[in-house]
């Protein structure tokens, strides 16, 4: 255990699972995988989607679009969403059986009405920061390993954000699942390894 690690356990919350307003195949099953990571890290972060009614990344903000639909924003293309992960609504709460009693931060993102936000450290204008960094250098974390939902997207944008911010990157592959809509887990895959972020499986840091 490496005090210099930090474990960033991205939105593994209800409306991600099957059955949830914005389901990711399978993504219910990172859930005993990441149970069983959390305590060999001593530094766990949690990130949530936590959007307000109407945000603009959700189809229903936009007269005649559908989910999966791409509109352009002011800050770029901007993929509709089905509406998840409201603010204190159940959709938006972690998954009843994730159990890290000891994290120590809940980095909450989207909550701007009109800016989309994937990644925990810089909403997707490029400007907003979460703050995030500051808090990992200050805590003297090095390294951040990531996992949960969704691969292509809330995991991949954090990855290369964490790499931009100057920490090494390790992205627990099998602690992932993807939505993959329109090629997404293809392109992030390579996004990825152009930032220099590396990928595992959960094995390794489990053996």
């Amino acid at each position: 255990m490496d005090l210099r690690d930090v474990l960033l356990v991205v939105d593994v919350q209800n409306d991600f699972m099957p059955g949830g307003a914005l389901a990711v195949p399978r993504g219910d099953e990172v859930v005993p995988i990441v149970n069983r990571l959390a305590p060999r890290f001593a530094n766990v972060v949690l990130t949530q989607d936590w959007h307000p009614p109407g945000h603009i990344s959700f189809a229903t903000s936009h007269s005649g679009k559908q989910p999966f639909e791409r509109i352009r924003l002011e800050y770029g293309e901007q993929i509709l969403w089905p509406d998840h992960c409201v603010q204190a609504t159940d959709g938006a709460a972690f998954h009843p059986a994730l159990v890290i009693p000891h994290a120590q931060l809940v980095v909450r993102k989207g909550y701007h009405p009109g800016v989309d936000s994937y990644s925990a450290f810089v909403e997707a204008d490029g400007r907003h920061t979460t703050g995030l960094a500051g808090y990992l250098r200050e805590r003297g974390i090095g390294h951040v390993f990531l996992c949960g939902l969704a691969t292509d997207f809330c995991v991949a944008w954090s990855a290369v954000d964490a790499r931009e911010a100057g920490f090494a990157v390790t992205v627990i592959e099998d602690a992932c699942r993807a939505i993959d809509t329109g090629g997404s887990l293809a392109a992030a895959g390579q996004d990825m390894a152009a930032a220099g972020v590396r990928q595992i499986r959960a094995a390794a840091l489990l053996a």
